[in-house]
């Protein structure tokens, strides 16, 4: 759902960049989990605000800047059951992520590493060893995506 990018304020707030659409809509879930020392460790969220290109929070437990600040660089979650189911052809990145990306001939192009967002649209990161491609999740190129099969058929030719 996004990362703690740092402290804020004196009062153990910590600024949050979001990954969601609406950043706001972080702001939502009573539960946060952050991954801190290898593991996850669950926070009860307090208030929190909109800031220009951020989000500053209040986590039970995070009363000083110093507390704060150690939250650095740690990634944000929220329980998957408290997320609202996706739409018909609409899909959670995290779900996408491993998935097998083959053409409709049936080559394999890779596995999904991640996606990142473009002001157009997102991008597949597709890995095939050490060959990267990078395929925009548009309906001209992605297909089908079939989550019980763990496959993304694309129009896309290996030579792309």
């Amino acid at each position: 759902m996004g990362y703690v990018s740092g402290a804020f304020g004196i009062r153990g707030w910590i600024n949050v960049v979001a990954d969601t659409e609406h950043a706001d809509s972080l702001l939502e879930y009573g539960t946060w989990w952050l991954w801190q020392g290898g593991q996850w460790r669950a926070y009860s969220f307090e208030e929190g605000q909109v800031q220009p290109k951020k989000l500053a929070a209040k986590l039970e437990g995070v009363d000083d800047r110093d507390t704060a600040f150690a939250l650095k660089g740690c990634q944000v979650a929220v329980p998957r059951s408290a997320m609202p189911a996706p739409a018909d052809d609409e899909y959670y990145w995290a779900d996408l992520v491993g998935m097998t990306v083959a053409n409709t001939p049936g080559e394999v192009l890779g596995v999904v590493e991640r996606l990142f967002e473009t002001g157009a649209n997102d991008v597949l990161v597709v890995k095939d060893g050490d060959k990267e491609r990078l395929l925009p999740f548009v309906a001209q190129v992605v297909l089908k995506v079939d989550l019980a099969s763990r496959t993304i058929t694309v129009d896309w030719d290996l030579d792309y």
